[in-house]
């Protein structure tokens, strides 16, 4: 008997996610009460992938079309944004939208024109995965009307844990220099891995400025302030 259960264990070892039934002296095949349960790799969990789409919202004011998408404009982080070292990456690709809006993004620092402030955060969607167990399993031993039987399931999931999948957001608020008034803003929202080239990722920022700068022209009108 112990030398039938070695060489189902071996046999299982090589083909994960299996069970199997064992004939034993003076009765058969195990009865319909063999253990059905499958060990998945993923502890019956389904795959959870970060959302493709970008979430995008944007608003203009309704007296400032004539005023956006020329002269200078400065670019620097917004009051209260996170770490610097994590705005150069969008920072870049904000100003490239810019330019191709039509505005001189070669004079950042100038005196007059319009201010465009960038804003960062990450929030985690989904945590990341706990380790797994590289090997686990079940078996039951019972009697049928047809004899005793053993039934195995075995999973070998050599597989790493999932990272946290992460929502990056850009927020964009264009201003008059001389006033302060908002003249735009908007923000666009999109989920990565953390590890897909770290979250200061030059293909998110694109991403996120690309999508988000799309909505300039069409941009929500609101009643200016005041």
């Amino acid at each position: 008997m112990n030398g039938k259960l070695l060489s189902c264990a071996a046999l299982i070892l090589s083909v994960p996610m299996i069970t199997l039934a064992q004939p034993v002296p003076g009765g058969g095949w195990g009865g319909g009460t063999m253990m059905d349960q499958r060990l998945r790799g993923d502890d019956g969990r389904r795959a959870t992938e970060p959302a493709r789409r970008v979430e995008v919202e944007a608003f203009r004011a309704s007296d400032a079309a004539a005023l956006l998408g020329k002269g200078p404009i400065t670019v620097a982080a917004a009051p209260g944004a996170e770490a610097e070292w994590k705005l150069p990456v969008y920072e870049a690709a904000v100003i490239d939208q810019l330019a191709k809006l039509g505005y001189d993004t070669a004079v950042n620092g100038a005196e007059g024109g319009q201010i465009a402030q960038i804003g960062i955060t990450h929030d985690v969607v989904v945590p990341e995965e706990a380790k797994r167990k590289p090997v686990s399993g079940a078996m039951e031993v019972g009697v049928s009307n047809r004899g005793n039987y053993t039934a195995m399931a075995l999973n070998v999931d050599l597989s790493k844990p999932r990272k946290a999948i992460v929502s990056t957001r850009l927020d964009v608020r264009i201003r008059d220099k001389a006033s302060g008034r908002v003249l735009w803003e908007g923000h666009a929202e999109a989920q990565t891995r953390e590890d897909d080239d770290g979250l200061n990722n030059g293909a998110v920022a694109t991403r996120l400025a690309s999508a988000l700068f799309a909505r300039f022209e069409d941009a929500t009108e609101v009643a200016p302030a005041g």
